[in-house]
């Protein structure tokens, strides 16, 4: 294998780390950190999304979950893998600022805030 053919592979074979790498961009601040959801009910759920494309979670009843993110039409979405493997994602909008108004899965209005650190 000549030399240019040994770059263009290794090229190739790194370009997809390198489009999450820019892709990720906007949600650099929430690696390391915690995305609270607060629930009318003024229940949280708790998200730490990792550089990686995968996320694990708490659900506001506490229950674990996990899964993969992606980044759609300026949208972060979320599809869990854990507990229970779900056909569907979750998509909301990327955070304008440190706390932003969403909608739950399930319809329901959510304050979003981006805590520092990770949050039990």
């Amino acid at each position: 294998m000549n030399p240019y053919t040994l770059l263009l592979t290794l090229g190739l074979a790194a370009a997809p780390v390198a489009v999450l790498a820019a892709d990720s961009s906007p949600l650099a601040r929430a690696f390391g950190n915690t995305v609270v959801s607060t629930y009318p009910d003024g229940r949280t759920a708790l998200v730490w999304l990792k550089e990686d494309g995968t996320y694990t979670g708490k659900t506001r009843r506490r229950t674990p979950s996990s899964g993969t993110w992606s980044l759609k039409a300026g949208k972060v979405c979320l599809k869990q893998s854990r507990p229970v493997a779900v056909p569907f994602g979750y998509c909301t909008e990327l955070p304008s600022n440190e706390s932003w108004k969403a909608r739950a899965v399930t319809g329901e209005p959510v304050t979003m805030k981006l805590v520092k650190g990770v949050a039990p």
